[in-house]
């Protein structure tokens, strides 16, 4: 049984740090990309980082400059590294592995239970 699980998550104050980790077990076919999105009240789900297998990285525009994204492959683990932290990035933050199966040459995503982040002002 695939599990992701997330932590990390928690209240700051504006302009803090925080690292948010997920870290996959169960997984049996090769993971292509990592990637971070989070979804705010009564706001649609969205990406904020994403990594390939590569090492290549994409940015939400608004946290360009502040957060960074990175991966340890041996680990099954991505991490999300955010900085400078603003109320605006209040938000339930869930990680995504998207996962290439051979057998039907087809992408499949799995999600974390997502983890709660708040920004005070």
């Amino acid at each position: 049984q695939v599990q992701l699980v997330e932590s990390g998550g928690g209240l700051v104050q504006a302009g803090g740090s925080l690292r948010l980790s997920c870290t996959a077990s169960g997984i049996r076919f090769s993971i292509t990309a990592m990637a971070w999105y989070r979804q705010a009240p009564e706001k649609q789900r969205e990406l904020v980082a994403a990594i390939s297998s590569g090492d290549s990285t994409n940015y939400l525009d608004s946290v360009k400059g502040r957060f960074t994204i990175s991966r340890d492959n041996a680990k099954n683990t991505v991490y999300l590294q955010m900085n400078s932290l603003k109320p605006e990035d209040t938000a339930v933050y869930y990680c995504n592995f998207e996962v290439y199966r051979a057998y039907s040459a087809s992408k499949y995503d799995y999600w974390g239970q997502g983890t709660q982040v708040t920004v005070s002002s």
